[in-house]
């Protein structure tokens, strides 16, 4: 858990950042564009204001491009459209630009961002395959399944941000809050919202199977606050499958 907050102060400070763009790039631009004002027709300072809208956009979050997408449309306004120096429009052709310019902005700084997060998405699941590719190759190769065992106990710690994690061997006592193979979390018979709620503040176990046949349990400490998504959740359930058959192959539930 500790190697991911750089990069979530790196995300923070760069949503900042475009936060920041989005005030005042658009009048910067339009600024040093004024020189040019009478020589420049304003559908082509609408297109160059749209380009700094997407850079915004690709390089912060979508409030980010929506502000550059409105400040674009106010400065253009100010600067570019008469009378100027002045928050009105007279022409009827500057009404149309400048709501185009608004509209357009807006757009490309939802698809610019959506592209930013599907990126994100990408990097995400390719971490995740990669665990459980390496995971996997261990649990073919290992002579002791208790390697493969502690492996999946660091994995686990990592991947659901854990305070801890150990590895009970074919032992079903007391009924704690259970990780289930669709990824849910059930204490009793009541579903836990771990989205909205994080993983409960008491162990939670994940069960681990080997050919149909039960044979131990993770017990899972959970950090306060920490909430795993589905997915890092699916990817730990299939991370203890394997764990499972590595036990399985080697004929014995203990190492």
């Amino acid at each position: 858990m500790d190697e991911e907050v750089p990069g979530f102060v790196r995300y923070l400070d760069r949503d900042r950042i475009a936060l920041l763009a989005a005030l005042l790039a658009p009048p910067a631009t339009t600024a040093a564009l004024l020189p040019w004002r009478d020589a420049l027709p304003n559908t082509s300072v609408a297109l160059v204001l749209v380009v700094i809208v997407v850079a915004v956009a690709a390089a912060g979050h979508r409030p980010a491009g929506a502000l550059a997408a409105i400040s674009a449309a106010v400065w253009f306004n100010f600067f570019f459209t008469q009378p100027y120096q002045r928050f009105t429009i007279n022409r009827p052709a500057d009404i149309q630009t400048a709501a185009l310019l608004l509209i357009v902005g807006l757009a490309v700084s939802q698809l610019a961002a959506r592209a930013r997060r599907l990126k994100v998405i990408a990097i995400t699941d390719a971490d995740y395959l990669a665990r459980i590719r390496d995971t996997a190759t261990l649990a073919q190769s290992a002579k002791e399944p208790n390697v493969v065992v502690d492996r999946v106990t660091a994995q686990l710690t990592d991947l659901l941000h854990l305070r801890g994690c150990r590895f009970e061997y074919g032992t079903l006592i007391g009924h704690p809050p259970r990780l289930d193979q669709d990824g849910t979390v059930t204490w009793g018979r009541k579903r836990w919202n771990v989205d909205r709620r994080g993983l409960p503040d008491t162990e939670v176990e994940l069960r681990t199977f080997g050919n149909g046949r039960f044979l131990g349990r993770f017990m899972l400490d959970p950090t306060p606050g920490a909430k795993p998504s589905l997915q890092a959740r699916l990817v730990a359930v299939t991370l203890a499958d394997q764990a499972g058959a590595a036990i399985d192959t080697a004929g014995t539930g203990r190492p």
